[in-house]
């Protein structure tokens, strides 16, 4: 997918989308459409398949803009980057996106039965916990997606698990402020952390999928392609193994207060986390799956980059749609290897 030259909400780009089933069991794309000065809205795109390859979009027009106090600000708007989970156990699909409001970006959700109309639930909350010494709540916060499938929390409790990333660093909100890791954390570099929601609760009251409770990291920058950070890219699959990740790492230089930044490399890599302990990482890919290599991918508002967002099965065939240097879309085939790496 490629910004329509004559669509002034893609003037400055369309990536990073989520994805989806509607009730016509159609697949669906819900991407990121960037508007000049970088004011994002939520469109919706109907995925064109030919022999099983999915080749191009219909455009179906905008699910979700920046209407909300809490989505704009006076020098900022946008609701960016959304990922879809269906969660069947709701019979909701359950967006996470980041309203860029008044003090910069937060995780907020909203939830559909039809892919087309939005229940914004309102921003996340997040569950104070002494022993991380850390108020969740002071920091920007992106790349979250829920698990598709209920797991038992550490407590025991049947839970919706969900996946954040937090950044300690509050210049952007209180110049002079810097950084505020927690005291108790080993890994200072932002890093995936993993929260959970009793089902119970969100059986009961629907905007409990906004109170995050739980949180613990997960797992940080490890191998040089995650030199400066990592997050969370589609929602997990559930595979043999345990739960399948694909996350993003970033190397290079990030420029304060840069909101498009010029000087990083974006990859996609993977990890395994345990199926009945999803907060246990079993393994993880010493280099990326996907790589920054062709124009589309070097060339945008953001050179080198590429940014996994969903993961659909066509045909029996799994398909990563990803976000091409924060200017396209692209699709790449996802293949399991065998030991040998046949």
């Amino acid at each position: 997918m490629t910004p329509a030259a004559d669509e002034p909400l893609e003037a400055e780009g369309v990536l990073n989308p989520a994805s989806g089933r509607g009730p016509d069991g159609g697949l669906y794309l819900l991407p990121r459409l960037v508007a000049a000065g970088n004011v994002s809205r939520v469109g919706l795109a109907r995925v064109l398949i030919e022999d099983g390859v999915p080749v191009g979009v219909e455009r179906e027009g905008v699910v979700l803009e920046p209407d909300r106090a809490f989505e704009r600000g006076a020098n900022n708007a946008g609701v960016e980057d959304p990922r879809i989970t269906t969660v069947p156990a709701l019979g909701l699909h359950v967006m996470t996106y980041v309203a860029y409001g008044p003090l910069g970006p937060r995780t907020a959700v909203a939830v559909s039965r039809d892919l087309r109309d939005w229940q914004r639930l309102g921003p996340v909350t997040f569950e104070y916990d002494d022993a991380t010494g850390v108020d969740l709540g002071l920091f920007h916060n992106k790349d979250t997606v829920f698990f598709p499938e209920p797991v038992t929390a550490p407590d025991g409790t049947p839970s919706l698990a969900v996946l954040h990333r937090p950044v300690w660093d509050l210049e952007g909100v209180r110049p002079g402020e810097g950084e505020h890791p927690p005291e108790a954390l080993a890994e200072k570099r932002p890093s995936i952390w993993i929260a959970f929601i009793p089902l119970d609760a969100v059986r009961a009251d629907v905007r409990e999928l906004t109170r995050w409770r739980a949180n613990r990291f997960l797992a940080g920058p490890e191998f040089p392609f995650e030199e400066l950070k990592i997050g969370a890219g589609p929602a997990p699959v559930r595979v043999p193994e345990g739960w399948l990740l694909l996350h993003h790492g970033v190397t290079g230089r990030l420029e304060p207060g840069i909101a498009q930044q010029q000087n990083v490399n974006y990859a996609a890599g993977a990890m395994i986390l345990d199926a009945d302990e999803p907060w246990r990482v079993l393994q993880r890919t010493p280099e990326p799956l996907l790589a920054a290599e062709t124009e589309e991918e070097r060339s945008g508002i953001v050179p080198n980059v590429v940014f996994p967002t969903a993961i659909e099965r066509v045909d029996g065939v799994d398909w990563v749609f990803y976000g091409m240097a924060d200017s396209k879309i692209g699709v790449a085939r996802l293949e399991r290897r065998n030991e040998s790496g046949a």
